[in-house]
């Protein structure tokens, strides 16, 4: 008898824990259409802004300087910048052919670019300027079409409950009060998707720094969620989706690769892709970075990260009166153009079945096949491996011409002697049963 009520107690008590237990995250309909908008979109503008844009030395001059953080305050004081116009910003995006914008609305620093009530370290109350931008931005951005994510750090060098540099002992940092510090960012979220119009995305940063403390991810996520099914939730911590995002990025690589060494064991999952990249080596305005990426590298960019399935966001540093400067709008411009011409083989595409090739990528579309020829090698022919349909018919994008081509069992020729190939990017577009 006394077996049999034991073994009763510890079903009951399996049950129960099965019932308190977090249950896994089922996005909306909302939010899995948001998924694909986000997806067909594939080119989006990241802009890192700040106090730090005064130093111009990108958005870790504060921690790579030493600066003390009583010291770096002070920088708030002379940001005033006159010189911002959400509209210029919307329409530099726009003319490059962007369809989303994702902005930092509080960086590493843990200064607040948006009108935050609960810190007075914001933009509107710490600075001479007393404006809002991000709501500038956001008004603008709905008016034109243009999606916005905000960028949002976890991670804070001067707050004291955040306490930087702490020991972690039970998830927690030793010196900080870490249930304050994850109320304040609740607080913040609560205000950025709440106050501010047609926020589409949060995209965190800074788990990095503490890969053992409790993050609370199932009360943010929870949260974000509740307060907006559809908004998608992004997490830069380079290793494999956790429960509650809605895509993946890649910092500074194509997906699957790890040139930077940032994420050894991140694997490719099966969320919506993004890689991020900057313009120049820099993330915020750097006065001394002129590594400027060429219109042609940035073009490979986005049809290498189309050809995986994913996005590319590109990021620039606005200078601190809030002007882009002319290296940033004279590229993109280019870009655009190139973009407006060719769109029909990014906007809207997935990656192919057929991986990357030594001559480039193929994108997709409906009943098409889009072979970007990147890098031709002069044989007077590419070879598609594999290809699994019926191929009726291959033409130039650029002009309709038709192209030649053979398809055997093992795959497809497309014979390139007698093209103008494109010094960019040739397009071959494959219409296929």
């Amino acid at each position: 008898m006394r077996r049999k009520i034991l073994l009763l107690c510890l079903q009951f008590a399996v049950i129960a824990g099965r019932s308190n237990a977090q249950e896994p995250y089922v996005p909306t309909a909302d939010n899995l259409a948001a998924r694909q908008k986000f997806q067909d979109m594939k080119f989006g503008l990241f802009i890192h802004w700040g106090i730090y844009s005064i130093l111009g030395d990108g958005e870790w001059v504060m921690h790579n300087k030493n600066i003390p953080y009583e010291s770096y305050k002070r920088l708030a004081g002379f940001f005033n910048p006159q010189e911002f116009n959400a509209k210029e910003w919307v329409a530099f995006a726009k003319k490059a052919g962007m369809k989303y914008i994702t902005i930092t609305s509080r960086h590493h620093d843990g200064f607040s670019m948006f009108g935050t009530k609960m810190s007075p370290y914001n933009i509107v109350d710490a600075t001479p300027y007393h404006k809002d931008p991000l709501m500038e931005l956001a008004k603008e951005c709905e008016k034109e079409g243009i999606e916005l994510h905000f960028y949002y750090s976890l991670l804070d060098w001067g707050r004291p409950d955040y306490a930087f540099g702490s020991q972690i002992v039970d998830g927690k940092p030793v010196k900080g009060d870490w249930d304050s510090y994850i109320k304040f960012m609740k607080d913040q979220l609560t205000e950025l998707i709440t106050k501010y119009p047609g926020v589409k995305g949060i995209w965190f940063d800074g788990d990095w720094e503490r890969t053992k403390v409790n993050w609370h991810y199932d009360e943010i996520y929870g949260l974000i969620h509740k307060l907006i099914p559809a908004i998608l939730v992004g997490n830069n911590h380079h290793v494999a989706p956790k429960d509650g995002e809605d895509f993946q990025m890649f910092e500074k690589d194509l997906p699957g690769a790890n040139t930077t060494g940032f994420a050894p064991d991140q694997t490719i999952g099966k969320l919506p892709l993004e890689t991020c990249e900057t313009i120049n080596n820099s993330w915020g305005f750097n006065i001394n970075d002129r590594s400027f990426k060429s219109s042609k590298q940035i073009i490979h960019y986005l049809v290498n990260d189309a050809g995986r399935n994913a996005n590319f966001l590109l990021n620039i540093g606005p200078m601190p009166n809030g002007k882009i400067q002319s290296e940033f709008t004279d590229t993109l411009a280019i870009v655009g153009a190139w973009v407006q011409k060719n769109g029909e083989s990014i906007y809207g595409t997935r990656g192919s079945y057929v991986p990357p090739q030594p001559w480039g990528v193929i994108t997709t579309k409906a009943k098409n096949m889009y072979v970007h020829i990147t890098t031709p090698h002069g044989e007077g022919y590419i070879f598609i491996p594999k290809v699994k349909e019926k191929v009726s018919k291959a033409v130039l994008l650029s002009n309709g011409n038709t192209v030649k081509f053979k398809q055997q069992p093992e795959g497809v020729f497309i014979y390139t002697d007698g093209l103008a190939l494109d010094p960019v990017d040739t397009i071959v577009k494959l219409s296929v049963n």
